[in-house]
């Protein structure tokens, strides 16, 4: 049973939260986690202006992901970074390029979930899970967030991400602030909460 993660980091955030997601995966017997990135849209220079050419240096040996990679997956986790309130342009460019499977029917009945990662905590969190959820639906995926079991979302002696649409870190508006362990925590549960559907529904 396969779980495909599936990921945009600019800076490490959202990397970090899928390798924990991975970790979830693994937890379920028979589960295989395999980790891909999208393909980059933006040149060198502007990475550089944007302080994030190094970053995407250290992300550089994990593989590209492929659309036609994606019918082989029993589920897709999709982790991207907020841009105004929604998903980075690198995974719109990816999906938008996914129109043969949609028009095949190759993703139906797959399950599907989100996480992601904003400067604020009011960047735009829940609004980018929601919003991807829409392009999730129109393939056909069983769509499955973070449900409140995982008890860590309702913490109030912390800043945290963390919704029931899915797990969420906040970076800090210069990325300073890597995930913290809560964060981390729902990226596992979420990971494992998706393995054990998807294992159900394999069968």
């Amino acid at each position: 049973m396969k779980v495909l993660i599936v990921f945009y980091s600019a800076y490490g955030h959202v990397h970090k939260m899928a390798e924990a997601v991975a970790e979830g995966v693994k937890e379920v017997g028979g589960a295989e986690a395999v980790i891909r990135r999208v393909p980059e849209t933006v040149s060198n220079d502007i990475l550089e202006q944007m302080g994030a050419l190094e970053a995407q240096k250290a992300l550089s040996h994990i593989p590209t992901i492929t659309v036609d990679e994606l019918p082989t997956a029993d589920a897709v986790i999709f982790g991207t970074p907020t841009r105004f309130g929604n998903m980075c342009g690198q995974m719109r460019q990816f999906l938008d390029a996914t129109g043969p499977l949609w028009a095949k029917g190759a993703l139906v009945g797959k399950v599907g979930s989100v996480f992601t990662s904003t400067a604020t905590q009011h960047g735009g969190q829940e609004s980018t899970l929601l919003s991807f959820h829409i392009t999730l639906l129109h393939q056909g995926f069983i769509v499955v967030g973070l449900p409140y079991s995982f008890q860590g979302q309702m913490r109030i002696d912390e800043i945290t991400g963390g919704s029931p649409y899915g797990a969420t870190t906040i970076a800090g508006s210069s990325g300073e602030r890597m995930p913290s362990e809560n964060e981390l925590d729902g990226a596992r549960f979420q990971g494992r909460h998706v393995a054990t559907i998807a294992a159900k529904l394999a069968g």
